[in-house]
């Protein structure tokens, strides 16, 4: 809860008063919120910390990535895919999907913003949303609801080991891994063991580069397809008459006739099958693309977990193995990061994963369900559904008490060297410099909203 002292400060400077929720985040979930509210006609403000939508798919992923999942399960509300795009859409092809889809729905979202704080204000019953914009001053945005869309991939994750800083060689983070042509020739240490680090991996052999991939837990490994069906279309069908532990083994069984005992390739299996292990921690089986074939011929090699870094180009294993290294990349992950700006404590747990999409307040969350794109697409569905009945009622009862259509009802004002307030109509949004004056006019006063004075 915002304090009372706290408001000067809040509101100095640049505010705008959003007629509809404020969303966060420009990805995949970001969009298919905005295109559930467009279909509504609810408006809505988007903002976006990076200068284009799905940056993360754009900037931070490497050239060869394609859908790991059949198109049919990646698609966003109301637009499939192209009939003439594969099965699995490369990296491009996705990008240029959601390109067109926030152009079909008119998403424009405010790029360079990046959200600094989200605060709930039991005073007004506001949202206050403070962005940081790129060489220009902070913008805060007051709102009804708030939906919080950055996603689960917002920050990477860099491990720590002794000896890394004095380590010579090249280190990165798979969000900067493009390509293994600048790593041929290199003996080249990835770690982790997920989709991302099997895939960098077999790119690095496809560049004659060699990798050793770092495996330090159990991991399951299934083929991306059975039968010449896809693994995850098989799961989500047998789910649906079956327990997950009886589809697991009948997704293992296949896997070991298809891939064999991964375990004799230092691959051990958890004890938990896939979906249940997906389903109590969030941890994805990784879905082989080739990189297996490479591991069982020993063009990838498997090592256990890292000790420390040695002096030059030295790395010594937990087993006191000890390898010589040119580069290293941290395939280690991604992590939310809604506890660094949001100041909430019940929706989103200290891992920065809400309990379920919909928090008290109006607050809202989509895409941390890790359940992928579709799961994402089905909360933005719930949400926006949501926030248009609660607008619609909001904003009929405001209506008849000014009597004035809803598009009308936001002013843009600013304070004259005789404190007198000047308004004219702005279609969705009040944009204004914050005073003492209108400080009291529209936040001290909680039972007197804007449309009280239009």
């Amino acid at each position: 809860m915002a304090r009372k002292s706290d408001r000067e400060d809040y509101f100095s400077g640049r505010c705008i008063l959003v007629n509809g929720p404020v969303i966060v985040g420009a990805g995949p979930s970001g969009l298919a919120v905005c295109a559930c509210l467009r279909k509504q006609e609810v408006p809505f403000v988007i903002l976006e910390k990076d200068d284009c939508i799905a940056s993360l798919w754009k900037n931070r992923t490497y050239d060869r990535l394609k859908l790991h999942l059949p198109k049919q399960f990646c698609e966003l509300p109301f637009i499939p895919f192209p009939h003439n795009l594969p099965q699995y859409p490369t990296k491009h092809q996705f990008i240029g999907y959601l390109e067109s889809y926030a152009r079909h729905f008119k998403i424009d979202p405010r790029f360079n913003e990046s959200v600094s704080s989200a605060m709930y204000d039991e005073t007004c019953g506001l949202w206050r949303v403070k962005t940081v914009r790129r060489n220009e001053s902070g913008v805060e945005y007051i709102c009804r609801w708030l939906v919080v869309a950055s996603g689960e991939n917002a920050e990477k994750i860099v491990p720590e080991f002794q000896g890394l800083d004095e380590f010579q060689g090249h280190v990165t983070h798979a969000c900067d891994y493009k390509t293994g042509e600048v790593y041929r020739g290199k003996r080249v240490l990835v770690v982790g063991c997920g989709n991302s680090g099997m895939e960098i991996c077999l790119d690095l052999c496809h560049h004659n580069a060699t990798p050793f991939m770092v495996v330090r837990s159990p991991v399951h490994v299934l083929p991306r397809e059975i039968l010449g069906k896809s693994t995850f279309e098989l799961a989500v069908t047998l789910s649906k008459w079956m327990p997950l532990w009886v589809v697991d083994k009948i997704l293992l069984s296949a896997a070991t006739l298809i891939l064999g005992n991964t375990q004799k390739y230092g691959l051990k299996r958890p004890c938990l099958g896939p979906l249940q292990l997906k389903n109590s921690g969030g941890k994805t089986p990784v879905l082989d693309t080739g990189t297996l074939s490479r591991i069982k011929s020993g063009e990838i090699k498997i090592v256990p977990g890292i000790n420390k870094f040695l002096h030059g180009d030295l790395v010594e294993l937990v087993n006191g193995e000890v390898l010589e290294i040119d580069s290293v990349i941290f395939a280690t992950g991604y992590t939310s990061n809604v506890p660094s700006w949001l100041k909430e404590n019940e929706l989103f747990s200290g891992d920065g994963f809400p309990n379920g999409w919909k928090g008290k307040a109006g607050l809202y969350a989509v895409g941390f369900a890790r359940k992928g794109i579709s799961g994402a697409a089905l909360d933005a569905i719930k949400v926006a559904q949501d926030i248009n009945k609660l607008w619609r009622n909001e904003t009929k009862q405001k209506s008849h008490s000014i009597g004035v259509p809803c598009h009308q009802r936001f002013l843009i004002g600013t304070v004259g060297t005789d404190r007198s307030i000047e308004f004219g109509y702005i279609s969705n949004h009040l944009d204004l410099e914050f005073t003492p004056v209108l400080l009291n006019l529209f936040f001290c006063q909680p039972d007197l909203g804007v449309s009280d004075y239009t």
